[in-house]
């Protein structure tokens, strides 16, 4: 999940409701900065990634199966963040290409994990 901001004040509890809805008793976790998406194919650190909407706190929080964090991550959401945004625009340089290469990097990350755990 991604493109989160909270600034209607209800993206967190209706993403929060849905998942609940679509997978009973499971819940977020937040994700630790050294969890292994960040560093599946590319280093990735965390706390270095700027939203493209301006400063945000940008957050990464999983769904784990059995709702242990040593279990299969099942969700990623990012909140504050928009990484599509990144993706989206590249072509067209509305971002810097730095910022653009990183979203990509994170994308590619979410890939490589989802296909070796």
């Amino acid at each position: 999940m991604d493109d989160t901001r909270n600034e209607r004040g209800n993206e967190w509890a209706n993403f929060a409701y849905h998942m609940e809805r679509a997978l009973p008793g499971l819940s977020l976790t937040p994700l630790e900065h050294d969890h292994r998406i960040f560093d599946s194919f590319f280093q990735i650190e965390p706390l270095k990634v700027i939203p493209p909407y301006g400063p945000r706190n940008p957050q990464w929080y999983g769904i784990f199966e059995d709702n242990d964090p040593t279990q299969r991550l099942m969700v990623i959401f990012n909140f504050n963040n928009d990484i599509a945004e990144y993706w989206e625009y590249s072509d067209q340089g509305y971002y810097p290409i730095d910022l653009s290469n990183e979203a990509y990097k994170l994308g590619v990350n979410y890939i490589v994990y989802g296909h070796t755990h």
